[in-house]
């Protein structure tokens, strides 16, 4: 309350206008939150079809239009999963109510693990190179991670730490009724552009595809990083591994397996793909 009253200026989130459904026809509701997702991946799956057009890409036209399919099966089954596994396993005490995605709960470690999955499947029933394909969609994740954050920000979800920043805004969900940092824009300024922008200069530029894991080393390293920053501004969801947040704590393996992906990708020679 004293911090309330400390900041005045404090925006009030009903009068941004935002409204979590997009289209509501009374009897059928499409929210902002599945149209955030529909975007990631139809917007990834155009890039990546950019991406394959240059010489010496690990993939097909085909190959790209298939791997939409099971990349949307990794997204759902793995984010539900890692959310109810990660964040909130009282919901196995009424097991149906794993699969009411409508009602929201997403991981997105979750959601990265199943979509590794889905392409350890895929390249090993097609005979592609797991490494090399892995590179250039994490080229295309970033668009993802972008809307799904603007999305968190549309519904007034996982909002950030109390805060007398001018942008501090108070949610009307919190139940303190605190201003707080606007930690969905902060995670969508990092993880979507930023990342996007490190990824690009590292293949354009740096041509990392050369080297089969560099590019997705490069993305673990700065997704783990960029998340572990934006826990100091999000409210740390409730549950800890010690002195640290969930959300840092899912940054470690994040960056054990950029390591080990650093040093896949410069143990052989250069590749003299181009």
């Amino acid at each position: 309350m004293m911090l309330a009253n400390a900041v005045p200026h404090a925006i009030e989130f009903t009068s941004l206008g935002l409204d979590p459904v997009a289209i509501d026809l009374g009897f059928f509701q499409i929210k902002w939150y599945s149209l955030a997702y529909l975007a990631g991946i139809l917007i990834g799956y155009w890039y990546l079809t950019v991406l394959i057009r240059q010489p010496g890409a690990p993939m097909a036209r085909r190959h790209a239009d298939d791997f939409v399919f099971y990349a949307t099966l990794g997204i759902i089954v793995g984010g539900r999963l890692g959310y109810v596994l990660f964040y909130n396993p009282e919901i196995f005490a009424h097991p149906l109510d794993v699969f009411k995605l409508w009602q929201g709960g997403m991981s997105l470690h979750g959601g990265t693990l199943g979509v590794i999955i889905a392409i350890w499947w895929m390249t090993r029933n097609a005979g592609l190179s797991f490494l090399r394909m892995c590179d250039y969609i994490a080229c295309c994740v970033p668009f993802g991670l972008f809307f799904g954050r603007l999305a968190n920000f549309v519904n007034g979800e996982l909002w950030g730490r109390p805060s007398d920043a001018p942008w501090a805004i108070i949610f009307p969900r919190d139940p303190y009724h605190l201003p707080r940092h606007p930690s969905q824009l902060y995670e969508a300024a990092l993880e979507g552009v930023a990342l996007f922008v490190i990824m690009q200069i590292a293949l354009r530029v740096f041509r990392a595809h050369r080297r089969p894991g560099l590019l997705s080393a490069i993305f673990f390293l700065g997704y783990g990083t960029f998340r572990f920053i934006c826990e100091f501004f999000r409210e740390p969801d409730t549950q800890f591994v010690g002195p640290v947040s969930m959300g840092m704590a899912l940054s470690i393996p994040v960056w054990l397996g950029a390591g080990a992906l650093f040093w896949l990708a410069y143990r052989k020679p250069l590749s003299k793909t181009t």
